[in-house]
């Protein structure tokens, strides 16, 4: 009988253990069939998308998710925001010393069931354990594989002036469900995180893909940096109204009483779609029928100056100029 605790007890476990572990715990929840130097896959002749990331939140564990679905839900929503079909996956932990085991089985478990729920397949990975006081838990990286059915990619470049633009969710939750358990601090009700594949909701619009020109999830850095992104990418303008963003009562209380602006608080379960005027309303209304997009909304449009600037119409009346956030304003947020 292999005591698995080895593996995260023991700098540098190996051989007959480390072999077990990948074939017996690894198995037991990610359907990899062989354990080969690469995996071999089946795609489409025609464009893929490639993406990856690295995954490094703290806690590990917060309202409304865990690293393991983040870092599944993160690699499907960047592959989606091109237009393509995520289907594969890779995943790397970086384990430390003294992991506890019931903490491991806990974020595979989670892993396993956002692999489902986001349609996509775990094919290969790799595993490593560091000194104690090296990994701070665990650390994960992924890749992911989509490929496109059609020609339907989304790009800044096909974002022009009288664009709309469409907010899929309300803001901040996950960057405050993520400092509210790092503090310990409680809200009723709960701020919970957003964590969710976007490719579901993305679904329900695809066929108004050709009135879709842009997707971008506002993450690290919030809605204000994303949007400063695309003005400064495209060299258009970015009008959006205050009072069309939607951002939950606690949420709100919560920054106010942290000092943090919910434009730039992290989120990881929405997107902002530029789109055709003429259909708008359409995709909207499309939006609003799934679960993930019943809050959405238009929050402004695109004119062609000033250049490179995102002006936000505030809910007294002035305008304010954002620009992107200087330095990290939530640290270790995904």
């Amino acid at each position: 009988m292999v005591d698995y605790e080895k593996i995260i007890l023991a700098h540098g476990s190996g051989g007959k253990v480390m072999h077990s572990f990948l074939k017996d715990t690894l198995r037991a929840y990610l359907p990899i069939d062989r354990f080969y130097d690469s995996a071999i896959l089946k795609i489409p002749s025609g464009d893929v998308a490639f993406t990856t990331d690295s995954f490094v939140v703290s806690p590990l564990f917060f309202p409304g998710g865990d690293i393991g679905s983040l870092a599944v839900y993160g690699t499907v929503n960047d592959l989606t925001m091109v237009g393509s079909e995520p289907r594969f996956i890779s995943l790397s932990l970086i384990i430390e010393e003294g992991f506890p085991i019931n903490d491991l089985n806990r974020i595979l478990n989670s892993i396993r069931e956002a692999s489902k729920t986001a349609g996509v397949q775990v094919v290969t990975g790799d595993t490593k354990v560091v000194q104690k006081g090296k990994g701070d838990g665990i650390f994960i990286n992924t890749a992911g594989i989509g490929v496109f059915s059609k020609e339907k990619m989304f790009t800044p470049d096909r974002i022009k002036p009288g664009d709309v633009i469409i907010l899929s969710g309300s803001i901040g939750n996950h960057g405050m469900a993520v400092m509210a358990e790092r503090n310990g601090l409680s809200f009723e009700p709960p701020v919970l995180s957003d964590t969710r594949p976007l490719n579901k909701l993305l679904e329900e619009v695809i066929e108004f893909s050709d009135s879709i020109h842009a997707l971008r999830d506002p993450t690290r850095g919030g809605l204000a940096t994303t949007l400063k992104e695309f003005a400064l990418e495209t060299n258009l303008c970015i009008e959006i109204d205050e009072s069309n963003i939607p951002i939950k009562q606690q949420v709100r209380g919560a920054c106010e009483i942290l000092g943090l602006d919910p434009l730039y608080v992290a989120n990881e379960g929405i997107f902002v779609a530029f789109v055709d005027e003429d259909m708008s309303k359409s995709v909207l209304e499309r939006l609003r029928r799934h679960p993930y997009g019943k809050e959405a909304s238009i929050i402004g449009k695109v004119k062609k100056s000033p250049g490179g600037m995102v002006l936000l119409n505030t809910e007294f009346g002035g305008t304010r100029m954002l620009d992107m956030l200087t330095g990290d304003q939530l640290p270790r947020i995904c």
